[in-house]
């Protein structure tokens, strides 16, 4: 997949994706990954050869702090439908764990695919977008932490199922923060083990790039 400069790329999903947002200035797009991924593919356009800028996508961050997969369903219309992106990323999961272990609220996994893979269907099918899904991810900074992946690995692998099931391209974030925690502490990238530090984010935007973009370069880190 390429990146081309008159896409739309609308990203959504919970606080990781929120990361700070005004949410009264429909151009902010916070200080995340989402951030990142767009100043990235500023510098590419302004880098291009001739004297005036090329075009770079438009990027819009429609993450939401605290969502599960059904929030973003009851939000999908005017919140994605009706902005007609052509390029989608979904990035969900982890409060419908975490809110089973601090509230138990309830997302059984066998509904929160189904919920998913609706998503995906219907905007591959209304709008003909490219969809990208991020995988969730769990750092874990307390023992407490470490048993939320009974209930995460078997929701990460629904993401996967839903993902494939409808052609979209999957970027492992939880792979990447897993193999860059070999040589850093979990709290260096994830202070509380769900939301990201800038290097985090910054790690999350190499592998969108990596994934998504491949005419741009993305440094080892």
């Amino acid at each position: 997949m390429h990146i081309k400069g008159d896409d739309t790329l609308l990203f959504i999903g919970d606080s990781i994706t929120d990361a700070g947002r005004a949410r009264a200035d429909p151009t902010s797009l916070g200080n995340g990954y989402v951030h990142e991924i767009a100043q990235t593919l500023r510098d590419r356009a302004n880098a291009g050869s001739g004297p005036t800028p090329g075009p770079s996508p438009r990027v819009i961050n429609k993450g939401l702090n605290g969502n599960r997969v059904y929030d973003l369903e009851s939000r999908w219309t005017t919140d994605v439908t009706d902005l007609r992106p052509t390029v989608v990323t979904v990035k969900i999961g982890i409060n419908d764990t975490w809110r089973h272990y601090d509230s138990g609220l309830p997302s059984p996994v066998h509904e929160f695919e189904a919920c998913l893979d609706r998503l995906l269907a219907s905007t591959a099918q209304t709008l003909a977008a490219r969809l990208v899904v991020i995988t969730p991810f769990l750092l874990p900074v307390t023992p407490e932490q470490e048993g939320w992946f009974d209930d995460l690995v078997p929701r990460t692998e629904a993401v996967l199922r839903a993902a494939r099931g409808n052609g979209a391209q999957v970027v492992r974030a939880d792979l990447a923060l897993l193999r860059a925690v070999q040589d850093r502490e979990a709290a260096e990238l994830a202070p509380d083990g769900v939301h990201p530090s800038p290097l985090g984010h910054r790690l999350i935007a190499d592998a969108w790039l990596a994934a998504v973009d491949t005419r741009t370069p993305v440094p080892r880190r």
